[in-house]
């Protein structure tokens, strides 16, 4: 047994946040009117800041208490750590093309109506986007979306400085605290966290489900199904309907051995650096352990059709990086659907000469568009309902 399989197995509680303590950046409802009146200018966030807001308010990004600075953003970007040495897999920047913002001043954050914080600024600098992209996301192609977002959206100057938190963004997705998740979860079991962005078919709920069963993961462990509802890419499912396919899943399944909460994160397909960031964000939620996909959070180019990843660097690089967020990492199976045994590995069905029954993505939405029958062995009933009412 690895010192790391000894430290999760004898814990009695909900694993410790990322550097020890869970920030809650929130002020007291009877401050929060003079705290708002203190800010002297304001800005419009997007959808991409109120994300980031909303972890660092609430914890998710624990242990930072606000924007990094450029010293940190450098480090990060270069070493995918912190300067003070602590692992963190993207920056945490807002950015602005406003010219009269300076140091020292306190700025009001709001998002669509809402004042959701103010931002004393610590820090303002003009970033090397293109060292950037390099160093994030391993490519400076505007044909990958981050590359393309901090590039076309992001503006031109970055801000750091600590947040005094007025109100939580208003979202379809109703999302819980990492403190409110925390209460929810058994306090001497292993929690393994199962990150989608997209509706969860019948090889995913298998996937996560078999995941409890894995050599490192403890007997009577629970699994955290923890969908990102940020922006995503540009053709995936609005989140309104994903929002909908999940409440229906869980209501069906009714498995007590799963926790269903959603994270309000923007997904930037950074492939390894993503792995990093989602884990020890899903460690300041509570989780011992964490999926990682085949490819996860990857990319690829629509002209040349390769990935800018290979199908293993984010299992390999956050199996690298486990043992200092004393986490632990579990491989997804590659499952395969055979008329004779249902859901086994690819290999048990090569093995044995199971029969494999395919449906692609492709063929799925055709036959959605179609109203034609969706096999059961593929999708639930119910998602397949809310994805044909959408």
């Amino acid at each position: 047994m690895t010192s790391n399989q000894s430290l999760t197995n004898s814990r009695t509680e909900v694993i410790e946040p990322y550097g020890g303590t869970l920030q809650n950046l929130m002020v007291p409802s009877n401050s929060q009117e003079a705290i708002k009146q203190s800010a002297s200018k304001k800005i419009d966030c997007s959808d991409r800041n109120a994300c980031d807001i909303e972890l660092l308010l609430i914890g998710g990004f624990s242990p930072l208490q606000g924007f990094m600075n450029q010293k940190d953003y450098d480090s990060v970007v270069n070493s995918n750590r912190t300067a003070d040495g602590k692992l963190f897999g993207l920056p945490i920047v807002l950015d602005t093309d406003r010219e009269d913002l300076k140091i020292g001043d306190k700025v009001l954050l709001c998002y669509k109506n809402q004042s959701l914080a103010v931002l004393t600024i610590e820090d303002k600098w003009l970033p090397d986007k293109v060292l950037e992209a390099k160093g994030c996301y391993g490519t400076t192609s505007l044909e990958h979306p981050a590359v393309k977002m901090i590039a076309i959206e992001r503006k031109k100057f970055y801000l750091a400085g600590k947040l005094e938190g007025l109100e939580l963004p208003k979202r379809i997705f109703p999302c819980k605290t990492p403190s409110e998740v925390r209460k929810e979860l058994p306090h001497n079991q292993d929690v393994v966290a199962f990150q989608c962005r997209n509706p969860i078919h019948r090889a995913h709920y298998e996937l996560f489900t078999q995941a409890l069963h894995a050599e490192n993961v403890s007997k009577g462990a629970v699994v955290l199904v923890h969908p990102t509802c940020g922006p995503t890419q540009q053709d995936d499912i609005p989140g309104s309907i994903r929002f909908a396919t999940y409440e229906r899943l869980a209501a069906e399944v009714k498995n007590p051995m799963i926790r269903w909460a959603y994270l309000p994160y923007s997904m930037h397909m950074a492939g390894p650096r993503e792995a990093l960031q989602h884990m020890i964000i899903r460690r300041n939620y509570g989780c011992s352990h964490f999926i990682i996909g085949r490819d996860m959070a990857g990319c690829k180019s629509q002209l040349t059709g390769e990935d800018f990843y290979g199908p293993y660097d984010a299992q390999e690089f956050a199996k690298a990086c486990a043992s200092e967020l004393e986490m632990q990492t579990v491989p997804s199976l590659n499952l395969v659907y055979t008329e004779e045994e249902g859901y086994v590995t690819a290999d048990h069905a090569q093995s044995c000469g199971l029969h494999i029954k395919k449906l692609s993505g492709t063929q799925f939405r055709k036959m959605l568009r179609n109203n034609e029958e969706i096999p059961e062995w593929f999708a639930f009933r119910s998602v397949v309902e809310v994805l044909r009412g959408g």
